[in-house]
């Protein structure tokens, strides 16, 4: 492990206290710099394993813009900031820090940070490459299968899901006066489900004659080298006509990735990956298409080799088409998840791609979305499944209980603790503790809960020794958590460290063609619970589901079904009240333009600027009064565009 460190840091005092602590600790220290200039100087000389990294430094460039080329150049990073409002906050985290430390810290915080960033970068390095060395395994073993193509390409598709999500596959479409009988596509229908489409279905379900889809197809623009394209940059590269249009339009695409692999015959197939999510596709899936690229190229070329034979039906019969073979699976995976919608399989995806680990997860969502699910399926799919789970909701209990609760306490340690108690996280030992609402917890407990994560021990009320723990954590909070950092009511590292993979619900609303089955399923389990025989809901009230707004999510779903299975007369429901929603006033001309948090800002600052006669340093200056470091304030300047002449 390289432990030359660099520190870039404009604050004298504070960069030569991280010196001597670092020192002290046994790190080279490598250099300090005050600028993002004089940083890539020493980078580029001294190459250092790691770099402690403040957000705003002098000059025109902050911190964050050299964490984008750290980033690039692989190079672990932490954020050492004051500074933690939201909009810094966001963007900080594009740039996928290792770590982050709100100032001031103490010397065992940030050594302890150090050591887990460094493990964390190479563990996410080495995990990487391992899952990449497991794909091209797992490919290997389908290409050597014996049975027949399409099969063996949607089995190809299946494995590359966990590592490339899509919700549509191409294989050979670029081209199809060259790979016409063999070009081929995959529609997600379901986990694991997928609909196979060839050119002639692919006409049928447009409706496009086939010559003239045939002639669309081979006109498209082709990219030639690995690409990615998401949200706004996919809508214009599809407006010809095109299969990229064509995905878009009939299947509601909303991102692109197009990884072209070169045969030995000089040809080209293009594998094209497209997503209903507008943010799917980034650098990490081009550098894994490459490190894949050899045994798809081994796949495409056999089945180029062997499309025009014909298989035995012995061979047919012994491995038949598997196109929808696990139409149940997130039945007996995901118990009690119910729905099939693009948003709920990427949650799917996300869940089996992070369960086997013990990496840390933070499930966000509304109320009523099914986070607590969530939870237990990460559980149930983990390698701590027959171990404990303890559940704790940090909104139920009192501030004056809720540390006693997790982390115990000792005998006679305060009035009332007549016997020994044992906190949840040391019940939870070996297995996985699910916090629940942790956007309740008071910030001066959510320090005690971030060196519990960091030194993986835990200091029970009372007690004179802490006690090891081994244990998984998942939080989950309805709770605008950045925003939650940015007014000072949750502490920044605690979130950096919660977040490490971060998994989002969708509300209803968003996935309206999951409602008929989630009401079927209700109906069912009351059903059993009533002894009624309602079978399903009538036009009228599936119309009213999929206009009604579902504020209270999944819950009131299942409260509103509970509710009519009672009342209900017939085996069909007819009607089911739903709350009146108020509607929101229209907006006049004036109403429309809405100022962003940037030109607030700017107009604040420029309102202080003129007030202080264009003073920025010194007694009675714009920096004193906007309570901010001189340094701090002219960085803002710079990035929000003040000009000397606007004060």
């Amino acid at each position: 492990m390289n432990k030359k460190v660099l520190i870039v840091e404009d604050q004298f005092v504070e960069a030569n206290d991280l010196q001597l602590i670092l020192k002290k600790a046994g790190y080279e220290v490598c250099g300090i710099a005050r600028t993002v200039d004089l940083a890539e100087e020493l980078i580029k000389k001294e190459q250092p394993g790691f770099v402690l990294l403040d957000i705003f430094l002098k000059g025109n460039r902050t911190g964050i813009d050299l964490a984008k080329q750290l980033r690039k150049d692989n190079i672990a990073f932490v954020y050492l900031s004051a500074n933690s409002n939201e909009e810094i906050l966001s963007e900080a985290k594009t740039t996928e820090p290792d770590g982050f430390m709100v100032k001031p810290f103490r010397e065992k915080d940030l050594l302890v940070t150090l050591e887990i960033a460094q493990y964390r970068h190479e563990h996410s390095r080495e995990t990487r490459d391992r899952r990449g060395r497991e794909l091209m395994q797992k490919l290997g073993a389908i290409i050597d299968g014996n049975f027949e193509w399409k099969e063996k390409l949607l089995q190809i598709g299946k494995a590359v899901q966990q590592e490339i999500s899509f919700d549509y596959l191409t294989i050979g479409f670029e081209a199809p006066e060259k790979f016409s009988n063999n070009a081929i596509s995959f529609l997600r229908i379901g986990f694991n489900e997928y609909q196979t489409i060839g050119t002639k279905e692919l006409s049928t379900v447009t409706g496009i004659i086939l010559t003239e889809l045939l002639k669309t197809l081979a006109q498209s623009d082709k990219e030639t080298v690995a690409a990615f394209f998401n949200g706004e940059a996919f809508d214009e590269i599809s407006q010809k006509p095109s299969l990229k249009k064509i995905a878009r339009e009939t299947f509601k695409m909303k991102s692109f990735l197009s990884l072209p692999l070169p045969l030995e015959n000089g040809e080209i197939v293009n594998f094209g990956f497209y997503s209903r999510r507008a943010d799917a596709y980034n650098t990490d899936h081009v550098s894994l298409f490459y490190q894949l690229q050899a045994t798809l190229k081994k796949a495409i070329e056999q089945m180029l080799e062997n499309s025009m034979s014909v298989r035995t039906k012995h061979e047919e019969r012994e491995h038949p088409p598997t196109e929808n073979d696990n139409t149940n699976i997130n039945a007996s995976i995901f118990e009690g998840i119910v729905g099939n919608s693009h948003l709920l399989l990427n949650v799917f995806d996300q869940i089996e791609q992070v369960a086997s680990f013990d990496t840390a997860v933070l499930i966000l969502g509304e109320s009523g979305t099914g986070k607590e699910k969530i939870a237990d399926c990460i559980h149930n799919l983990s390698p701590r499944k027959r171990k404990p789970f303890v559940k704790i909701n940090c909104a139920t209990l009192p501030a004056t209980l809720i540390e006693s609760e997790l982390f115990g306490h000792e005998k006679g340690s305060f009035t009332g603790a007549t016997d020994k108690r044992i906190g949840k996280f040391e019940q939870a030992n070996g297995g996985t503790i699910f916090l629940d609402e942790i956007g309740e917890m008071t910030v001066d407990l959510q320090v005690k809960l971030l060196r519990v994560l960091q030194e993986k021990e835990i200091e029970p009320i009372g007690s004179r020794s802490p006690v090891k723990i081994d244990v998984r954590v998942v939080a989950a909070t309805n709770r605008n958590l950045e925003k939650e950092v940015g007014d000072g009511r949750f502490r920044l590292d605690l979130y950096y460290r919660l977040n490490v993979f971060p998994i989002e619900l969708p509300p209803l609303r968003e996935r309206i063609e999951d409602i008929p089955a989630l009401a079927h399923h209700f109906i069912d389990i009351y059903n059993r619970k009533s002894g009624k025989k309602i079978t399903g809901l009538s036009e009228r009230v599936l119309k009213n589901f999929n206009e009604y707004n579902w504020p209270g999510n999944i819950r009131e779903l299942e409260n509103l079904i509970e509710r009519s299975v009672l009342l209900a007369k017939s085996t069909i429901i007819e009607d089911i009240p739903l709350p009146i929603q108020t509607k929101s006033k229209s907006l006049t001309a004036q109403d429309v333009h809405v100022k962003t948090i940037h030109e607030n800002e700017r107009d604040h600052i420029l309102a202080v600027l003129k007030k202080c006669n264009g003073r920025i340093w010194g007694l009675g200056g714009a920096a004193e009064v906007l309570n901010l470091p001189p340094t701090t304030l002219k960085s803002k300047m710079n990035k929000l565009k003040i000009q000397r002449h606007e004060y």
